[in-house]
């Protein structure tokens, strides 16, 4: 049976979205092609149509997560005004709800340990998505220099991906929820907006 372009798109789609989550759920070796293929409803010999190698489905797949984040963000910070997006930014980032959320949670976050093993198509996706996100946090930014608004997101944003990965390592739940109320408060403090409701 011959199918659509529409239909191999789709069906491409498809694959990504499994493997997004399955990538930032158990990284980058954690899935093997068969699984993801398997997930979809199609057979192993399926894959080859869509993509050359498992290094190239991991690196759509880090692409498709960094995707998911951006349109996530974009329907939260909707017609706010910019301290109310970043308000909205870093009360998301640092909440419970994130880090267990490992499968649809930030990719920095999710793969930061894995990616000095990988090769070049994966970095390359990464690094593009990581400046992505930095680039639409620095716009929140409260600075007016360019630079400064540059180092502030960037700080920000470590700060921020090392709080995540801290409290999802942290086995104390208590311990593990005031971390993350604590980085909020610390973040609406050095970013000039009001102290975040614990």
């Amino acid at each position: 049976m011959r199918y659509t372009d529409t239909h191999k798109a789709e069906t491409r789609r498809r694959v990504l979205r499994v493997a997004a989550r399955a990538l930032r759920a158990r990284g980058p070796d954690g899935f093997s092609v068969a699984e993801i293929m398997a997930e979809v409803g199609l057979t192993h010999g399926g894959f080859y149509a869509h993509f050359p190698s498992k290094e190239a489905l991991i690196a759509a797949a880090v692409e498709e997560a960094f995707e998911d984040i951006r349109r996530r963000h974009l329907r939260r910070t909707a017609g706010k005004t910019t301290p109310q997006a970043l308000a909205a930014y870093i009360d998301a980032y640092l909440s419970p709800r994130h880090r267990d959320g490992l499968q649809s949670g930030c990719p920095i976050a999710a793969l930061a340990s894995d990616m000095p093993r990988q090769g070049p198509l994966v970095r390359t996706a990464y690094d593009k998505g990581a400046a992505g996100l930095l680039a639409r946090l620095e716009h929140w930014m409260p600075e007016v220099e360019p630079l400064k608004r540059r180092s502030l997101a960037a700080s920000v944003l470590a700060e921020m991906v090392g709080a995540v990965i801290l409290a999802r390592a942290i086995d104390d739940a208590d311990a593990s929820a005031r971390l993350l109320a604590d980085s909020r408060r610390r973040m609406r403090a050095r970013t000039g907006l009001a102290a975040a409701q614990a």
